[in-house]
C-alpha cells in the first residue's frame, strides 16, 4: 500500500541522531562521515534470537564524550585525513570500515580488539569477522558492519525482497539472510577459538545505510525494518525533470565514497554544482543508475544537501520487479 508522503515528507532528509544540532554542525566531510555511522538510524530492527543491533555506547555519557571527541576532530582532522589517505579505499564499504575502526582506535567508547579477522579451513577462507571490540565495561562484541543503498521497486506487498541493490546485484533479505545465518556466527566457530582472542563473543550486526522510494512515496515498511531510517527517492530518466521541478537551487552528481552522512558545501567549493539541465546532459552518459544529491543555499553561504536519490533508466522499474521476484522464487 503507497502513501503518499508530501512534497516536503518525499524530500526532507531525516537528520542525525540527538544531539542533532551539534553533530549537524560538523564541517569536515570525514568526521560528519564517523558521526553518521555513530548516530544515525539503523536500518534494521533487532532479529531475534540470533540479529542483536550494535550500540556504539553503554551510556550516555559514553554518547557525550564521542560528541566532544568529534567536535575535536572537526577542529583538527589532518590525523584522520592521513589515516583514510593510507588506507586507499576504493569501495563504500571499504571506507566505512576504514572510518569506524579510527574511531575504535582513538574515540572514547568501546576500543578495537581486532579487525577483518579471517577464519580458514584447510586453507579455504570460511569468512572474516568485521570488528572484533571491548567495550568500558569489558563485554566482548563481534560486530558485522553493512552500509547499504538499496531502491524499493515492489508493488506493495511489503517485503524485504523488494529492496534491490541500484545494479540488480544485490537485495535486502538475501543480504539479511546471509548476516544472520553466516557472517554472525562466525566468531562462535571452532575455527574462530583456534584464533586466540578469549571470549565469549556477542555477534551483533551494525547495519546502516539509506532506503529510496520511487518519487518520494511512502511504502509499507516490512516488520525487519526500523521505521526511523534513512530515506531518499529514486525517479526514471523520463519522471526525473518533472519531479525535479524547484526542488532545489543546485544539483551534483554524488561519488560514490560520498553516499554516507548528507553533504555540505561552501560556496567557495560549488565548482560541482549544476543545473538541473546539464545533470540532464550528464545523465546521458551513464549507463545505470546514478545518485544525486539536490542542494539548498543558506544564509550564512553553505550549501546544504536537502535530498538525495537515483535517476534510473527508463527500462529499471521493470527489471527490478523481474530481479525480486526471480530470486524470491529461487530462495
Amino acid at each position: 500500500m503507497r502513501e503518499d508522503a508530501g512534497p516536503t515528507a518525499s524530500f526532507e532528509a531525516p537528520s542525525l541522531a540527538r544531539p542533532s544540532a551539534r553533530l549537524d554542525a560538523l564541517s569536515d566531510a570525514a568526521v560528519r562521515d564517523i558521526a553518521w555511522l555513530l548516530f544515525s538510524p539503523d536500518l534494521l530492527r533487532a532479529q531475534p534470537p540470533d540479529g542483536a543491533l550494535a550500540t556504539p555506547f553503554e551510556s550516555p555519557d559514553e554518547a557525550a564524550a564521542t560528541m566532544a571527541w568529534l567536535e575535536a576532530q572537526d577542529a583538527d582532522p589532518a590525523d584522520l585525513h592521513r589515516h583514510i589517505a593510507a588506507a586507499r579505499v576504493t569501495r563504500l564499504g571499504r571506507y566505512a570500515e576504514c572510518l569506524l575502526a579510527y574511531f575504535l582506535k582513538h574515540g572514547p567508547a568501546a576500543r578495537l580488539i581486532a579487525a577483518n579477522v579471517a577464519l580458514r579451513r584447510a586453507g579455504v577462507t570460511l569468512g572474516e569477522c568485521d570488528f572484533l571490540v571491548e567495550t568500558q565495561t569489558g563485554r566482548r562484541l563481534h560486530w558485522e558492519l553493512a552500509v547499504k543503498c538499496y531502491l524499493h521497486a515492489g508493488d506493495g506487498r511489503g517485503e524485504l525482497a523488494d529492496y534491490v541493490g541500484p545494479n540488480l546485484q544485490d537485495r535486502f533479505d538475501l543480504k539479511l539472510a546471509h548476516l544472520l545465518d553466516h557472517q554472525l556466527r562466525l566468531s562462535a566457530r571452532e575455527e574462530f577459538a583456534s584464533l586466540g582472542h578469549r571470549g565469549p563473543w556477542d555477534a551483533q550486526m551494525f547495519v546502516k545505510g539509506w532506503l529510496f522510494y520511487r518519487n518520494g512515496c511512502a511504502e509499507r515498511d516490512p516488520v525487519e525494518i526500523d521505521p526511523a531510517h534513512a530515506r531518499g527517492w529514486w525517479a526514471t530518466r523520463s519522471d526525473w525533470p518533472a519531479f525535479s521541478a524547484g526542488h532545489a537551487d543546485a544539483w551534483m552528481l554524488l561519488p560514490r565514497l560520498e553516499w554516507l552522512a548528507l553533504r555540505m558545501r561552501d560556496t567557495r567549493d560549488a565548482s560541482d554544482f549544476v543545473s538541473p539541465q546539464t545533470l540532464a546532459q550528464q545523465l546521458a552518459r551513464q549507463t545505470g543508475p546514478t545518485m544525486v544529491a539536490a542542494f539548498v543555499e543558506h544564509p550564512e553561504g553553505q550549501w546544504i544537501e536537502r535530498s538525495r536519490g537515483f535517476i534510473v533508466p527508463d527500462d529499471w522499474p521493470e527489471r527490478a520487479q523481474a530481479f525480486a521476484r526471480q530470486q524470491t522464487r529461487k530462495s
